[in-house]
């Protein structure tokens, strides 16, 4: 038994504090701890508060009040002398950046932490009818042509998906578990991933216009099920018409003007110019209003570099402006490929699409030893291989850059539109099954690229773009199987994450509410098996029997009950 706090109603009861509020925090110990103190920061300055215990079984539970002095509120706990932070328990001084937080900032809606999200590249999800005239920038292609990965053809490449062939495959998105579509742009442009909008105020007549939109929205809702689109606020395409207007854009000062990472077809918007705000936000009619007519809300397209320009960083102020102008249950998560934790809890952004602390290190942990891939999301040097350690201290790390409120509202995500695919990755059916078995049961939403139950493959983002192979493919019985587990058990939805067991190629942790306790398991080879004092449990998936040992079979993975 090891010290362990988290921001589950487990250990934090108040999920939704206010300001001026006070707060109880539970931290969990064995018995031989003989003093704890909360430290809480309040206007800057440490205040510190001397913990109760009570014991439970062969553990002690010590509880302390917390002052909700400011909107986000950071607190430790010091233990016989050592500090307990996010990152675990040290016996020497680490920086305040990886206290524990409380958020006072309104609460995102339930329903955006307890979504299952299945993402949808329109053009190649499925056909209504035939498609209309071939456009002037694309190639035509049939249904079951190959994709094209490089190149500039890539972008050009055309199927004729539309948001009527979307709603006539509910059934099949509602059947995998998922309750959430998110959609990549539906806004017209001159590219078949349509990130470089030529107008913000219709729907793509490529796509079935705005009538489709409504189909759709009024599809999914009747099912219960939200819709979320995804809106580019950092750059539009170069024959948008706001582009005749400069104070809109970024110019360089010698007549030219500045672009996203320097693509000529992406002009950057300049977030100072109040046209840009009235007309994107602030407006009655504005585009980030009137598309939530039919939406439940927006993914962020570049939010990292949204405002953000040399000396501007406005990038705060525009999360917060945007929050600000929607319904308190929108949703609105931020697109960061790297560490999103300093742009979240600023009552902007809810989360992020979360890329460095799951699917960076989980694909490190069960990457097909014959996988050759020319970057690692960005980064060059392909996918390291790195060990069940790694793979915990990542996710550690990248989670005491936030609250915990941003990570279970983040998105989980095996790979998406911009990736190489799972299947690729793993490279094998048996540590694909561990990947999306740790998808539907670690905390986060989880979110599904569509294809990626067919087992499609690709290289790149580009190569992964593959039109949904419906005559020929079987779903893989992972998915509808973890995620409705997911769906029945509270503890995998909004339970607490203790660990059990570390090693290599083993990572066994706990999901635990007040009235439920889930023991998860997953092992990427063989090995020794690991004795856990656990009496009985009861096993959900994978099919072992509890022996009062972690199995040492591999690759595995497993969920037993236990009781609470």
């Amino acid at each position: 038994m090891t010290v362990h706090h988290d921001g589950s109603a487990l250990y934090v009861p108040d999920q939704t504090p206010r300001l001026g509020s006070t707060v109880d925090v539970w931290l969990r110990t064995p018995r031989d701890v003989r003093r704890v103190h909360v430290r809480s920061i309040e206007d800057g300055e440490p205040r510190f508060t001397q913990a109760q215990s009570e014991r439970r079984g062969p553990e002690l539970w010590w509880r302390a009040s917390v002052l909700v002095r400011n909107p986000v509120t950071r607190y430790r706990f010091l233990v016989d002398g050592d500090w307990y932070t996010v990152l675990g328990r040290f016996a020497h001084d680490v920086p305040d950046d990886t206290d524990f937080r409380l958020v006072a900032h309104p609460a995102p809606a339930p329903w955006t932490r307890e979504a299952i999200v299945y993402q949808i590249f329109p053009d190649r999800f499925a056909r209504s009818a035939t498609a209309p005239s071939t456009p002037d920038w694309a190639v035509r292609c049939e249904w079951d042509d190959p994709v094209v990965a490089r190149g500039h053809e890539a972008s050009r490449q055309w199927y004729g998906g539309d948001l009527d062939g979307i709603a006539r495959r509910l059934d099949h998105i509602q059947d995998l578990g998922a309750d959430t579509v998110y959609l990549t742009p539906f806004f017209p442009a001159r590219s078949n991933h349509r990130y470089d909008a030529v107008a913000f105020d219709r729907v793509d007549p490529l796509l079935g216009g705005d009538r489709a939109l409504r189909r759709l929205s009024d599809a999914v809702h009747t099912r219960g099920m939200h819709l979320v689109g995804d809106l580019t606020t950092n750059h539009t395409g170069l024959e948008h018409p706001w582009f005749d207007e400069p104070d809109c854009y970024y110019t360089d000062g010698a007549g030219g003007y500045e672009s996203w990472l320097g693509v000529p077809s992406l002009p950057k918007l300049n977030w100072h110019s109040a046209r840009l705000r009235e007309r994107f936000v602030t407006a009655p009619d504005s585009i980030v209003r009137r598309w939530l007519r039919y939406l439940d809300g927006w993914r962020i397209d570049v939010a990292n570099m949204t405002g953000r320009r040399a000396a501007d960083d406005l990038t705060h102020e525009i999360s917060r402006l945007i929050a600000s102008a929607v319904r308190p249950d929108t949703l609105l998560i931020a697109e960061h490929a790297h560490g999103a934790g300093p742009d979240l809890d600023t009552a902007g952004w809810q989360g992020t699409m979360n890329y460095a602390g799951f699917t960076r290190p989980l694909w490190t942990w069960l990457r097909d030893p014959e996988l050759d891939l020319p970057d690692f999301l960005g980064v060059p040097g392909g996918v390291p291989t790195r060990d069940g350690n790694a793979l915990v201290a990542t996710m550690r790390a990248m989670m005491a850059t936030m609250s915990w409120r941003s990570w279970t509202h983040s998105w989980n995500l095996l790979g998406s539109h911009d990736t190489a695919r799972i299947a690729t990755v793993t490279g094998s059916p048996d540590r694909m099954e561990l990947a999306v078995g740790l998808l539907a049961t670690l905390p986060g939403v989880p979110m599904v690229f569509a294809g990626d139950e067919f087992a499609l493959t690709g290289t790149t983002g580009e190569e992964s773009r593959t039109p949904m192979p419906w005559r020929n493919r079987q779903i893989l019985p992972w998915y509808g199987r973890l995620l409705s587990l997911r769906r029945k058990h509270p503890s995998l939805r909004g339970g607490g994450l203790r660990f059990a067991h570390v090693s290599a190629d083993a990572v066994a942790f706990w999901r635990e509410t007040a009235d439920e306790r889930l023991l998860v398991y997953a092992r990427r080879a063989p090995g020794e098996p690991v004795g856990l004092p656990v009496p009985e449990a009861f096993n959900l998936y994978g099919g072992a029997t509890w022996t009062g040992a972690l199995p040492g079979d591999g690759p595995t993975f497993q969920i037993w009950s236990c009781p609470a």
